[in-house]
């Protein structure tokens, strides 16, 4: 009997000893969340800095990914700088297979939650069924190694949807979305000290949710000051988090204290004596979550309609500052002033994102095409050796599918009762010239004078039609500006004096 025993033991320290996972400790979240970060940094440092695009980077990361899980599965032990570098791939992996389910295939968000939502409950549940635990002190077996690297990649991709869901499709923003999540994750906490909440169940919540924690830390970090983050960009950003990373890992594999597993007999038997409490608290939670989770989502959605013009079935006239920011990108591109371009296009993807819960509840199709461009055109300015001629290309292209949304208001209202929408062209060659008179150039301001003119007088007729009135109004404003930049000696101040009143009024109008 004390031999069986000692042999009992002697076999389940071996299985400790072969298990391919760390123990659950403090370190284990700090690194987790490290990782979750700097695979969110470090592929937009790929996709945008480096210019490689969204479907290179993904088959890079993929690649990478594959290889070094295959030297974690080769491994007989866990392996700490092994074990975290999947970890960071797979997270980086996770999110890019959710970023081009959305970007590249148009899959909507709500879509990809409820796909990885199933996936990975599919694979909890297989797993169960064939190994009677999701504990992870227990991967010690080739299968159950499996198991758990399909679930994190499922996590990851899950955590993604979630996130850039309610972040950035309803308007969350990172921040407030980190700070919640971060309060959801202290309550499951609380709830497994002091409420009993399964271990195992637990684990797994805070293990999905530390994905937009990690996602929302990045962005927040990286971000420009101007759009709320502390401007660290991507490369400092993931330079300072895998050097946290690495210190981390040599501290662990040292120290070893994240090897001291729990016994798996222990914690089988404990799972054992209580599979209907599980089962229940389980169900409980999943309730929990699909409550609260639709119920934010639909008073969101409902805030947002409320919010947009309920009459408004296209992006029309809705567009005009994305066209204005990307004119004078693509004047910068021109004269080869990539610094002040790159500043624009952070203002760019600032404005858009912060859009998005609204335009993508007009228009989610075009939304979504309007995206794709927009990413080409952020990742061409933003390569650390941007080619102009790439970058004109991406947005003259950008800015044709942003023009032909903006004036769709005209092609589908034949009952159309106002200018919304049909200014636009007017509105960019007066900041054009605005930003020349700025400058002093003069010349080149009289230049776009000539092209307003002409397309002033070319447009009246159809313009004049719709609105009577308000052409006559705006017509009055662009002959003071014409008058004041055809000056023989142009004031620079009467200049944008009249600039900026026609603006106003052309602004007006073409919403």
């Amino acid at each position: 009997m004390t031999q069986n025993l000692v042999e009992a033991q002697n076999q389940n320290k071996m299985k400790i000893l072969l298990s391919k996972v760390p123990e659950v400790t403090i370190w284990f979240w700090i690194i987790k969340i490290l990782c979750t970060t700097v695979g969110e940094t470090f592929a937009d440092f790929i996709n945008f800095n480096l210019g490689l695009g969204l479907t290179v980077t993904t088959i890079i990361m993929g690649v990478a990914f594959f290889i070094v899980l295959y030297f974690q599965f080769r491994a007989t032990k866990y392996v700490p700088a092994i074990y975290w570098l999947t970890v960071v791939l797979i997270s980086v992996f996770g999110t890019l297979v959710t970023d081009n389910m959305t970007d590249g295939m148009g899959i909507p968000l709500e879509v990809s939650t409820v796909v990885f939502s199933v996936l990975l409950g599919l694979t909890f549940l297989f797993w169960y069924l064939s190994e009677k635990t999701l504990s992870i002190h227990s991967i010690f077996t080739r299968k159950r190694e499996v198991f758990y690297w399909l679930t994190i990649l499922f996590t990851f991709a899950l955590g993604t949807a979630v996130g850039d869901l309610y972040s950035e499709q309803l308007g969350f923003g990172y921040l407030k979305t980190g700070i919640t999540v971060i309060i959801i994750i202290a309550c499951v906490f609380s709830a497994h000290k002091f409420l009993k909440l399964d271990g195992v169940l637990a684990f797994w919540i805070a293990y999905i949710l530390t994905r937009p924690l990690g996602a929302s830390i990045g962005d927040y970090l990286s971000q420009p000051k101007v759009n709320g983050g502390l401007g660290l960009g991507t490369t400092v950003t993931s330079v300072i988090f895998l050097i946290a990373i690495l210190a981390i890992i040599v501290y662990l594999a040292v120290s070893k204290i994240d090897i001291n597993a729990k016994s798996e007999t222990v914690e089988t038997n404990q799972a054992n004596g209580s599979k209907k409490n599980v089962l229940t608290q389980t169900i409980v939670v999943l309730c929990i979550f699909l409550v609260v989770g639709i119920g934010s989502y639909t008073w969101r959605s409902d805030n947002i309609a409320a919010q947009s013009n309920s009459s408004q079935a296209t992006l029309g006239g809705q567009l005009t500052d994305f066209i204005t920011i990307e004119n004078n990108m693509l004047k910068d591109v021109n004269s080869n002033n990539f610094t002040s371009a790159k500043r624009s296009a952070d203002d760019l993807e600032h404005q858009w994102d912060s859009s998005e819960a609204k335009l993508r509840k007009i228009d989610g199709t075009t939304w979504t095409k309007i995206d794709g461009t927009l990413d080409v055109v952020l990742s061409s300015v933003r390569s650390s050796n941007p080619d102009a001629s790439k970058c004109q290309s991406a947005l003259n292209n950008s800015l044709n599918v942003l023009n032909g949304a903006n004036n769709q208001a005209s092609k589908t209202a034949s009952s159309q009762t106002s200018l919304s929408g049909q200014l636009t062209d007017f509105v960019t060659i007066e900041n054009n010239m605005l930003n020349d008179v700025n400058s002093k150039n003069f010349t080149s301001a009289k230049k776009s004078a000539d092209d307003l003119e002409h397309q002033w007088d070319s447009s009246e007729a159809k313009l004049r039609k719709i609105d009577g009135t308000t052409w006559t109004k705006i017509d009055g404003t662009l002959d003071v500006v014409l008058s004041s930049v055809r000056s023989s000696n142009p004031d620079a101040s009467k200049c944008q004096s009249a600039l900026n009143n026609s603006l106003n009024v052309l602004n007006g109008a073409n919403k």
